[in-house]
């Protein structure tokens, strides 16, 4: 019967597993779907545009009626007008070059994981763009600088400025616009409406309101630029600096949460600073500013798509908060902070901080193995084991004792290069682990003079590290590989609980 049993257990565990195989290569296929879906979208934008120039050429050709009765008939062949850019912004249809930048500098780079867009205008007092741009660009990795695009957007259509923008970073950093991960534009002057009749809404003067519809058209068209560009795409401003790793920890994040349904992923807590958009949603984003961008500014837009999307109106407002909040994803700490003083709205002085950025990080992010993880401990608070391994919080436990374990049990055998197990952090730095080894489980037995080396459980695993001063790393022996789990145990009873603040099973590179 015992044997049945376990039998049943090990069968069990095995078609879970198959489960969990399956759910993450449905997510991958979805994504791959709703890319799909975003380039079909963009082929139909391509080709609304193509018809609009169809009915310009009709208006100013001077051919044969017969031709001018065929373009008619092509450019006016669904009996339904679908609504595009041209009935929110008619003007834009008076010149041809209206959405074409003015000024363009770079390679044009596309096919990246990230895209991050810097609007930046003339400042009377003083620009903080090349402190910006320097405190992003030098805390990217050599590959992090050949997987993303920095696109600034100068919001003049004074060309004289615009170019002298450009000369100052084609001095400071020529290196990055001639390598492609820098990028300049600016927009035609065609590209804005009117805006000296607007209407004064929510007690704004009249400038400020003029200052916030402009706003929004100009993230608009930065939006409409960055598209097609890469995965995923970050706005910035121009006064801000970040945290070092800041790349790989909104990659990670973003890619962690792939397979959820989420609109914004929020990396400060500030205003427009740090917020990462998937590609594809850009479209909506920017189809939604041009309906409402004389009514308010950006940060109340956003929020209003979030409530068509989700709110029930029968519902209350607690209920709605809670709907959003599954839209969008706050990260913590914060990787962005303000530091500009003089806004870019003439004589406004804005003294912004994010709180959250000088909190230190408490938790390293890794893309670990696909894994089932599982620990004796008892969890505090909510602090648990899968949120470790996925990057998103510290594991927290009560004092263990001899016996209490921790199991990273992989989907399938994987090949490990090297293991890193961090344990404490700034905030609890005596929360660490010790009397502790790391032991792996290999799929076949290693050879001889491997299994001298290294002492074996009796449940197979070998024993190849322990924890010293709170943290445990080193390389795995190739003869192991591939292994099937990865374990913790703990030796002795501790005197303090226990934090783990990086998990990182690094993998072995295919084809060595």
């Amino acid at each position: 019967i015992g044997l049945s049993l376990l039998y049943f257990k090990v069968l069990l565990l095995h078609v879970l597993c198959k489960l969990i195989a399956y759910q993450r290569e449905f997510h991958a296929l979805k994504e791959r779907l709703r890319v799909a879906e975003h380039r079909t979208l963009q082929r139909s934008s391509e080709l609304n545009n193509i018809l609009e120039q169809f009915r310009r050429a009709i208006a100013e050709t001077n051919s044969s009626k017969d031709t001018q009765k065929l373009l008619k008939e092509l450019a006016n062949r669904k009996p339904l007008q679908v609504p595009n850019i041209y009935h929110h912004l008619p003007h834009l249809l008076n010149n041809e070059g209206s959405l074409h930048p003015a000024v363009q500098v770079g390679l044009g780079r596309t096919g990246v994981t990230m895209v991050m867009g810097i609007p930046t205008v003339k400042r009377k007092v003083k620009s903080y763009l090349s402190e910006t741009l320097r405190s992003l660009i030098d805390k990217l990795s050599p590959e992090e600088k050949l997987d993303c695009v920095i696109i600034v957007f100068v919001g003049e259509t004074d060309v004289e400025y615009v170019q002298s923008v450009v000369a100052v970073l084609e001095k400071e950093f020529s290196t990055e616009l001639s390598s492609g991960l820098l990028e300049v534009i600016s927009p035609p002057a065609a590209y804005y409406p009117d805006l000296t009749n607007l209407k004064e809404t929510f007690g704004d003067s009249k400038e400020r309101v003029k200052w916030r519809t402009k706003q929004n058209l100009d993230y608009s068209f930065l939006m409409m630029y960055a598209v097609s560009k890469g995965v995923y795409y970050v706005q910035l401003e121009d006064d801000i600096v970040a945290k070092p790793n800041y790349f790989a920890t909104m990659k990670n994040f973003a890619l962690q949460l792939s397979s959820e349904d989420w609109m914004i992923l929020e990396f400060s807590q500030l205003g427009f600073i740090g917020k990462m958009f998937q590609a594809p949603d850009l479209n909506l984003i920017v189809e939604f500013i041009f309906m409402f961008y004389k009514e308010k500014p950006i940060d109340w837009l956003l929020d209003h798509i979030l409530w068509v999307k989700v709110c029930n109106p029968e519902k209350d407002a607690k209920h709605c908060e809670r709907q959003k909040s599954s839209l969008r994803v706050r990260f913590r700490p914060s990787l962005f902070q303000h530091v500009g003083l003089h806004s870019s709205l003439a004589g406004k002085i804005q003294k912004l901080t994010d709180k959250d950025f000088l909190k230190p990080l408490l938790h390293k992010m890794h893309v670990n193995p696909p894994a089932e993880v599982s620990t004796s401990m008892k969890v505090y608070q909510g602090h648990t084991l899968e949120k470790t391994y996925l990057g998103e919080d510290f594991f927290w436990a009560i004092t263990p004792t001899t016996g209490d374990y921790v199991l990273f049990k992989f989907d399938r055998p994987v090949s490990i290069e090297r293991f890193l197990f961090r344990s404490g952090n700034q905030e609890h730095p005596g929360d660490k682990i010790e009397n502790t080894t790391v032991e792996i489980l290999p799929v076949s037995e290693p050879g001889l003079q491997t299994k001298e080396k290294y002492k074996r459980t009796e449940d197979r695993f070998y024993r190849i590290g322990h924890f010293e001063k709170g943290v445990a790393e080193g390389a795995v022996d190739p003869s192991f590989n591939p292994v099937l789990a990865l374990r913790l145990s703990v030796l002795k009873d501790s005197a303090v609980w226990a934090i783990l603040s990086e998990v990182n099973c690094l993998r072995r590179a295919s084809g060595t």
